[in-house]
């Protein structure tokens, strides 16, 4: 009786102190480098990402991007999971208040008299709160608060996603429509090589096998035409599974010629690493993981401790019986009770282990999510300086070998050049269009990387927007 009563004396003086166990701090790690090695477009000026895709100028792809949103099953998961989230902090908040219940009932027996019948009718409220002395409820409050912000970041980290997707498989399409505009007229080009040859050997000019290899080459270019023709409706059909759009419809506004965006309206990049962790939402959302896990270990640390309750009730009844009745009033207060854990096998003590293990693994995904996130960013920016340092001489290539395909293709009419030096300036050719083709792509589908990787436009809610 006497520990009792101290226990009982340190929980209401702690409940009165308004004392709490502390979860361990979310020692957040920083693994990014004080700077980027890989060089950084425009001098790393920043810009704004939101709704970064409208930089491409491209109404199409704006388009594509909002109904692919609106359809996809990983941003409504994303949603879902906001909801999820908002019903357990609601529980969670709950937890800490008073509960309040009604109680109702209806007897009949021999309650006095010995073979008198009566009949009892009761109503009345019942009441009960658990005082938090040690924090519990409200630690696993502050962890449900941190995990519906961390399921708001993951929403946005979808849509990112979406939008990233859709873009590349939309500038697939459209490299892929202009590999086979220049596998078609590589195709016609051969095919009336082939008929002239044809018609030289007819006339006894050329030996046969002239003939022989025009229609070899004719037929090879005419089936890569076929082959990229059936790699366009390929992503055709990935854009309309994505979008949700109707084919007939897409196809129809796909007609419209697609213009290569202007190089200087893509401009976003932060300059420092750190900004980076600030404006990208899975990091955030890996770090609101950290600061969630921190909680639950006060939470779970907090129920090894004494609970302490306070319940009441009030009650009016009519108890009828012999012809007679009687009202019949009832309150209580109480009785204040304090609970003090004993012995449970050890599963409290495993609850908080098992709270620790999840902050420590917790901590190390976030460790990971940072360098996968600088890392992100540094190959997109080595990429994108990539492409851009090679594609003037790509353009420059492209364009030499096209006059020499034209010079060569002039002398062969003449008569003064031959099928295989015509063959080989052509194939030279068409491959430099082709090699310019893929590198633009690269280079777009780098800066579509690079928007992705520096949070596509997402700011953390407690870090101001940088102009």
């Amino acid at each position: 009786m006497r520990n009792i009563r101290l226990l009982a004396a340190i929980a209401l003086t702690c409940w009165l102190g308004g004392c709490a166990v502390p979860a361990r701090p979310p020692a957040l790690v920083d693994n990014a480098a004080p700077q980027w090695y890989a060089p950084l477009p425009h001098d790393g000026r920043l810009a704004d990402l939101t709704q970064w895709w409208q930089r491409f100028d491209d109404p199409l792809l704006v388009q594509l991007i909002d109904s692919a949103q609106s359809v996809s099953p990983n941003v409504a998961t994303a949603l879902s999971r906001i909801g999820q989230a908002r019903a357990i902090q609601t529980s969670a908040r709950a937890a800490l208040l008073p509960t309040l219940d009604g109680q109702a009932s209806l007897a009949r027996g021999n309650l006095q008299l010995p073979g008198t019948p009566a009949t009892s009718l009761q109503a009345g409220l019942l009441g009960g709160w658990e005082i938090d002395i040690f924090g519990a409820n409200r630690d696993a409050l502050q962890a449900t608060d941190i995990r519906l912000q961390a399921a708001q970041a993951g929403w946005h980290e979808a849509r990112v996603l979406v939008a990233a997707e859709t873009a590349v498989t939309y500038l697939n399409l459209r490299s892929c429509e202009r590999q086979l505009g220049i596998a078609s007229s590589d195709a016609r080009s051969r095919s009336e090589s082939s008929r002239l040859a044809e018609l030289t050997v007819r006339a006894g000019f050329t030996a046969p096998a002239n003939a022989a290899l025009a229609r070899a080459g004719a037929a090879e270019a005419s089936a890569r035409a076929t082959q990229q023709r059936a790699q366009c409706d390929i992503e055709v059909k990935a854009l309309v599974a994505l979008s949700g759009l109707a084919e007939p419809s897409l196809r129809r506004q796909l007609e419209v010629p697609w213009q290569e965006p202007n190089q200087a309206a893509l401009m976003p990049i932060v300059s420092m690493p750190a900004q980076l962790l600030a404006q990208r939402p899975d990091i955030y959302q890996a770090e609101r993981d950290v600061a969630a896990a921190s909680a639950e270990i006060g939470s779970a640390q907090a129920q090894r401790y004494p609970r302490l309750s306070l319940n009441g009730s009030i009650a009016a009844g009519i108890v009828h019986f012999g012809g007679a009745g009687s009202d019949a009033q009832t309150w209580s207060i109480g009785p204040l009770a304090l609970t003090v854990p004993l012995f449970d096998g050890g599963r409290r003590a495993a609850n908080v282990d098992a709270a620790t293990a999840r902050y420590d693994e917790a901590v190390a995904r976030y460790s990971g999510r940072v360098r996968q996130a600088v890392r992100e960013v540094e190959e997109a920016l080595v990429t994108l300086e990539s492409a851009r340092a090679r594609l003037e001489n790509a353009r420059l290539a492209a364009d030499g070998y096209r006059i020499s395909f034209a010079a060569t293709e002039a002398r062969y009419r003449s008569g003064l050049g031959t099928l295989l030096e015509l063959e080989d300036a052509r194939r030279t050719a068409f491959a430099a269009e082709t090699a310019l083709v893929l590198l633009v792509r690269e280079r777009m589908t780098a800066w579509i990387s690079l928007y992705r990787a520096a949070g596509g436009g997402w700011a953390r809610p407690d870090f101001p927007p940088t102009s």
